[in-house]
């Protein structure tokens, strides 16, 4: 792995629950990790969807991150990313053959209801 190709930050957030002073509960996404990323656009996760009557086409993101422990239990369902202040569902997870080298990391932008 080129360490020089890893140029951009990148911030994986948490989903918690957490407990106000009224006793509710409510899930939050909080700062996990901040690290170096190698962010790539994927082709093969090109998509098109129907949106409002206008076929949008969305392009997914890969990021490739250097492996270490606090990303060793990164899933999807507890996770998303943070990326030039845009917000990334992640799709899939690729620890690259357990190698414990790299981390690959799938995802498409999120859509906001306004």
């Amino acid at each position: 792995m080129k360490i020089s190709l890893l140029n951009e930050r990148i911030t994986f957030e948490k989903n918690t629950t957490v407990v106000d002073e009224n006793a509710n509960h409510k899930n939050v996404w909080q700062e996990y990790f901040s690290c170096y990323t190698y962010a790539g656009s994927s082709s093969y996760q090109q998509k098109e969807q129907q949106v409002a009557g206008i076929t949008v086409t969305e392009n997914g993101l890969v990021f490739t991150v250097r492996y270490c422990s606090e990303l060793s239990h990164l899933d999807s369902t507890h996770f998303r990313v943070r990326f030039k202040d845009e917000t990334y569902n992640i799709t899939s997870v690729d620890m690259m053959n357990y190698k414990k080298e790299s981390i690959k990391v799938s995802c498409e932008k999120e859509r906001r209801n306004s």
